[in-house]
């Protein structure tokens, strides 16, 4: 004769699965945010750089602010300030490499600030990275049009500038504590 069984246990009880859920970010992802935000910053830059070349190129700089803020193209075949000039190639490649890890960022992100901080990088990035390709002498060697100048300090684009503010972002939101996952990271053992 066959003995009663038992009737089965849940697998896991409800508990277990608390802690592990409460771990889990909240929210939805935040991918749309990240590239309309890379977008905006991408065309606001690459309209502004087609119109300062139409406009400015070969001319006298125009005063915004009296002699400390100017608009006059420059191009730039090195980094901020118009280091590593002979280096066009690595900031091209540095380039797409911050695009790349980007892109992988965003396959978990949760956090609005971390969207639009990434955005801006992304889009900055992008920005920078199409004057590398397309513009002369040539495809990976190609200068950056900058045009936005301040005396005494540097001359800039708005790609620059993205790239700056979701920069400042990004260590504001480290320094909170923030992940791009939508969870709070904890130090010194407590959570904040």
């Amino acid at each position: 004769m066959a003995e009663p069984t038992e009737p089965a246990e849940p697998a896991e009880p409800a508990e277990a699965t608390a802690p592990a859920a409460a771990e889990a970010p909240k929210g939805r992802r935040r991918i749309g945010v990240l590239m309309v935000v890379a977008l905006l910053a991408f065309l606001i830059d690459f309209g502004s750089k087609l119109l300062v070349v139409a406009r400015l190129e070969n001319h006298a700089a125009i005063k915004v602010i009296g002699d400390v803020v100017t608009f006059q193209v420059i191009r730039n075949s090195g980094a901020a300030f118009g280091m590593g000039q002979a280096l066009t190639v690595v900031f091209t490649m540095i380039a797409s490499a911050v695009i790349v890890v980007i892109w992988r960022i965003a396959r978990r992100l949760y956090s609005l600030p971390w969207a639009i901080a990434l955005g801006l990088l992304l889009g900055g990035a992008l920005g920078n990275l199409t004057d590398r390709l397309f513009r002369s002498p040539g495809v990976f060697r190609g200068h950056v049009v900058d045009f936005i100048s301040v005396q005494h300090f540097a001359v800039f684009n708005l790609a620059d500038s993205a790239i700056v503010c979701g920069g400042i972002l990004v260590v504001l939101l480290s320094f909170r504590g923030s992940n791009p996952d939508g969870t709070v990271h904890q130090q010194g053992g407590k959570t904040e």
